[in-house]
């Protein structure tokens, strides 16, 4: 379930997809199957290539690549992995964290 996330953001997000940028969205989450974790990064990319391409660079598979609203295709970060992408990427501060 995601909550926490503002129109605005949101819409900022699906614009710079678009425009073929790695955009990232970060909203709270939470999921059963991931204990412990309390947020999910979107690293989204209308270039599937270019997101395949950016995703090597922190080990990620493209076949992690969700897909499933083509217009929106990202990889979803969480954890461990998450904290790591976003500090490398230069996001310090995300929902509260530092």
């Amino acid at each position: 379930m995601a909550f926490g996330i503002k129109k605005h953001e949101l819409a900022e997000w699906k614009e710079k997809i678009h425009k073929g940028e790695i955009a990232f969205l970060t909203h709270y989450w939470i999921d059963d199957r991931f204990p412990g974790c309390t947020t999910v990064t979107k690293a989204g990319c209308r270039d599937i290539e270019k997101l395949a391409e950016w995703g090597r660079k922190y080990g990620l598979s493209p076949e992690w690549i969700d897909n499933r609203k083509p217009d929106y295709p990202h990889f979803d970060l969480f954890g461990m992995k998450q904290e790591e992408v976003l500090k490398k990427e230069g996001i310090k501060n995300f929902l509260g964290k530092k």
